[in-house]
């Protein structure tokens, strides 16, 4: 099983609202709000990187709160 961490940048006040609706997609395990340089961050796990890269990063890039995202797989 493959994990990943997607950092993502929301628009101002959206944070909350947004992290709820990206705990429902499906491979996310959990989303939280933080304090720093992105708003949530997003752990998913999938069977490939495809999984990852096309069904969750790309998906929430076109959610319409976000700004910006990075996406880090592990490696362990």
């Amino acid at each position: 099983m493959l994990r990943a961490f997607i950092m993502v940048k929301a628009g101002t006040g959206h944070a909350e609202a947004l992290a709820d609706r990206l705990g429902e997609l499906d491979h996310v395990t959990i989303a939280n709000v933080v304090a720093g340089n992105f708003d949530v961050i997003v752990e998913a796990e999938a069977e490939e990187v495809y999984d990852i890269i096309h069904s969750v990063a790309t998906r929430i890039r076109g959610f319409e709160d976000v700004e910006d995202t990075k996406t880090y797989i592990c490696l362990e």
